[in-house]
């Protein structure tokens, strides 16, 4: 049911998406004085760097019940079921962006699902705007898993104005509100263990160049040392199971690579992309450490995987992408495609060095027990009757035979 249709009385008890910090603790009190409603607070720690205790107090102090606050520890759920199966299709939205806040939402919607089942709740609701992509990655998350929970998206339907409405209701109820959030922030901000994005005000004019300010996880390319970083990283089934011959964790792996690409100025976008709800956005995002993973997985597939099986996996990639970021990843076409790529990745396991330096990921080299490349076919030397370059020339008719075809009927229309 749309939160639209929604009066006081109609909703029971909600489960909402709560960081903690302003805008979400006014849609705690929000969801309170209009629906009159009992509301649970969860709270996700998918590695945005955050420390998380502060939204269990906020919540204490708007008076939500201790059992009534979840908070939860999702790095490692986060990088193991939906950053590396989507890695493993090498995914980038419009050839660019790596769809770190796009595939976080899911997760967090079926948590707020199955918490909602726990504690008998009838809605979720959640903090995303009126026109960004996030309402629809919520709410399908929400469709999806459970048909008949009922929605909330304050955003979408208060009464307010501005920010100046927004900051009297929080003061009308005794909401904290820091100094710096007294006045507009200069950008809005989103974090987890894959990135940052950074987005709206000072970015909001795409011909003028970011200020420093908006970098979060890397330092410049410029400023990096002059020496490169050499690193081994070693894969299982596609997914990155060890560097530099250490065994990791899915989200411990995720979190060295991001050190490193943040040490030496790996990982920065600066793009323009064209939203699902129809309007153009410019934003800022870095992923450090799925940079130098995305140029880490291509090596390794790149002897190990046929040539149909590769390119027909570059041919799906941007229909895959494009669901993650359009928030399908519980919808039918994107199962499917996730059962062909992880078939694609039976085989692809060994090791890939790379040099990292000042912004770039430099392949040197890559290994596997499973590598289809061979050094015999490929050699300009003797190759001992492994390949008959004569055979090529029939090779070559044989496809030459439909242009051939087509030309000779081309002369015959010049005379």
């Amino acid at each position: 049911m749309p939160q639209g249709d929604l009066k006081k009385g109609d909703i029971k008890k909600v489960v909402l998406a709560y960081s903690g910090g302003l805008d979400t603790s006014i849609i705690l009190k929000w969801l309170q004085t209009t629906y009159g409603c009992e509301v649970v607070t969860f709270t996700a720690d998918l590695g945005q760097g955050e420390e998380l205790s502060p939204a269990r107090e906020k919540a204490l102090l708007l008076g939500i019940k201790p059992e009534n606050i979840f908070i939860e520890d999702l790095r490692e759920e986060f990088v193991r079921d939906y950053v590396f199966p989507m890695f493993r299709a090498n995914a980038l939205y419009e050839g660019t962006y790596l769809l770190g806040t796009s595939i976080a939402r899911p997760l967090i919607g079926k948590k707020q699902i199955e918490i909602a089942h726990k504690v008998g709740a009838d809605a979720v609701a959640h903090g995303a705007t009126g026109k960004g992509n996030d309402q629809v990655r919520f709410e399908l998350a929400y469709y999806a898993l459970d048909p008949s929970i009922k929605i909330i998206a304050p955003w979408r339907h208060w009464a307010f104005k501005g920010r100046e409405e927004l900051l009297n209701f929080a003061r009308e109820h005794q909401i904290p509100i820091a100094k710096d959030k007294e006045g507009e922030a200069p950008f809005s901000v989103d974090a987890n263990l894959l990135h940052s994005s950074s987005e709206g005000k000072v970015l909001e004019d795409p011909a003028k160049e970011a200020p420093s300010i908006v970098y979060q996880r890397t330092i410049s390319p410029m400023e990096a040392p002059d020496k490169p970083t050499e690193v081994r990283i070693g894969f299982e089934r596609g997914d990155a199971m060890s560097l530099d011959g250490k065994p990791l964790s899915p989200a411990a792996m995720l979190t060295a690579l991001n050190a490193l690409g943040k040490a030496n100025g790996i990982g920065r976008i600066d793009l323009v992309e064209n939203r699902f709800v129809g309007m153009k956005s410019r934003g800022v995002y870095e992923t450090p450490g799925g940079t130098i993973l995305l140029a880490a997985h291509r090596a390794i597939e790149s002897i190990t995987l046929d040539r149909g099986a590769a390119h027909l996996k570059d041919e799906i990639m941007p229909r895959y992408a494009e669901l993650i970021y359009n928030g399908f990843w519980f919808a039918p076409e994107r199962e499917m495609l996730q059962a062909l790529i992880d078939k694609s990745q039976e085989h692809v396991e060994g090791e890939v060095r790379l040099k990292l330096y000042k912004g770039n990921v430099i392949v040197t080299g890559r290994e596997s027990p499973k590598s289809l490349y061979s050094s015999t076919l490929v050699t300009f030397e003797d190759d001992k009757g492994a390949y008959d370059q004569k055979d090529a020339e029939g090779f070559i008719r044989l496809n030459a035979l439909r242009l051939r075809t087509l030309g000779q009927r081309r002369k015959t229309l010049e005379r």
